[in-house]
């Protein structure tokens, strides 16, 4: 029997950010939900929520933030009640939640690499000395510069389809997304080639979208945990912790990378200096069951190698 709520006369609002990634993610979260519990199209209302990230286009992240930019305000209209659940890239998601808010529900995770876009260029190691890279991820901008401290690093912000105009007009010579967005708009063909993880670690949690709840709200947790994917949950708890571990935020150049295979859990990561100048990196593995605690001892060992003066 189909339960009582959500209906068309109180459909379960779903809050997100209004850029076309974020929508295609709320509508996939609103795909899965009505398959999985038989639900038609007018029981969910999409509720786009501007963000301060979203209205701050001239600055780094870094410079006046972090995360949180892209989160504040829709966490605060979920704990006010003016929607049910809020969907976001976890990858932009701080480690800590508001008092009151859950994050439990992460959906399958999608392609983990960054995906190298440039006109004229097929890879980073064909740009010549002195070419412009745009980005505004300080991780992205401190492993291009350790591996080619030749180039120059402009800052880059804006949707998809913002960047894209920004290479056709010369801003920069190339410029790198997620291929996980790139895929979810279906437009993969933008990409020159994905990046190997290898060459560059992904962003703690790329590629993976989390639903977030109020913790007192049952009904909901009841809608949600049938479309939890509990692999990627692991591998985030791992990332996650790592990412607490190091204190990470946007002004810390981080990569991270969980893996699961049977029950066994690997976890690689590595922080940079913010200009490119030393990389530090370690992995671990053990049993899944295991995975904050990985993340916390890698962490913990990363931070020891890399001693105490290396971000000054």
């Amino acid at each position: 029997m189909q339960p009582l709520w959500p209906n068309t006369a109180s459909p379960l609002r779903i809050g997100t950010r209004g850029s076309p990634l974020a929508l295609a993610q709320a509508y996939e979260t609103r795909r899965r939900l009505m398959e999985m519990h038989g639900f038609s199209e007018d029981m969910f209302e999409i509720v786009v929520i501007k963000t301060t990230g979203d209205r701050i286009q001239n600055k780094p992240l870094s410079e006046v933030g972090g995360k949180g930019l892209f989160t504040k305000e829709i966490e605060e209209a979920l704990l006010a009640g003016r929607i049910d659940i809020a969907v976001h890239s976890m990858k932009d998601m701080p480690v800590d939640q508001p008092q009151g808010l859950v994050l439990d529900c992460f959906l399958p995770r999608e392609d983990v690499r960054d995906a190298f876009l440039s006109p004229r260029y097929e890879r980073l190691v064909d740009l010549p000395p002195g070419a412009r890279v745009g980005t505004s991820s300080l991780r992205r901008k401190a492993q291009i510069l350790y591996r080619r401290p030749d180039l120059e690093v402009v800052e880059f912000r804006g949707n998809v389809q913002t960047r894209l105009r920004k290479l056709q007009d010369g801003v920069a010579d190339c410029t790198f997304l997620a291929m996980a967005g790139l895929n979810r708009l279906g437009m993969e063909e933008v990409a020159r080639a994905p990046v190997g993880v290898n060459e560059m670690l992904p962003a703690i949690a790329q590629g993976a979208i989390g639903i977030e709840r109020r913790s007192t709200d049952e009904k909901v947790r009841e809608l949600l945990m049938p479309i939890h994917d509990f692999p990627t949950g692991y591998r985030l708890d791992a990332e996650r912790a790592l990412l607490r571990g190091l204190d990470g935020s946007c002004q810390m150049p981080i990569g991270g990378l969980a893996v699961l295979r049977d029950e066994t859990i690997h976890i690689r990561g590595e922080i940079l200096r913010p200009d490119g100048s030393e990389c530090v990196a370690h992995e671990l593995s053990g049993p899944v069951d295991d995975a904050t605690e990985l993340g916390t001892a890698l962490a913990q060992t990363l931070l020891k190698d890399a001693g105490p003066y290396f971000f000054d």
